[in-house]
């Protein structure tokens, strides 16, 4: 899929919304921005993004889901106590 960042709109929708945070994403996780971007963030903002995004995952995804669906863990198991 063509990522097309002229689609990216905020504050109309819902759905445009969330289309939207997704192509930003998408974007965001391009191997040569991302290293390039990271490589220009002090130690405390790459500390503030990740522990923001952390939280925001921990809120959203169960720890199925962040294994599966954000770290790509297909062999992740339940491990009940």
């Amino acid at each position: 899929m063509k990522l097309d960042a002229s689609k990216i709109c905020f504050g109309l929708t819902t759905e445009l919304d969330q289309q939207s945070l997704a192509t930003f994403l998408q974007l965001c996780g391009r191997p040569q921005f991302a290293e390039e971007f990271a490589s220009r963030l002090s130690s405390e903002e790459t500390t503030e993004l990740v522990d923001h995004v952390m939280k925001l995952l921990r809120n959203h995804l169960n720890e199925n889901e962040y294994h599966r669906l954000f770290l790509g863990d297909t062999h992740h198991h339940d491990h009940k106590e």
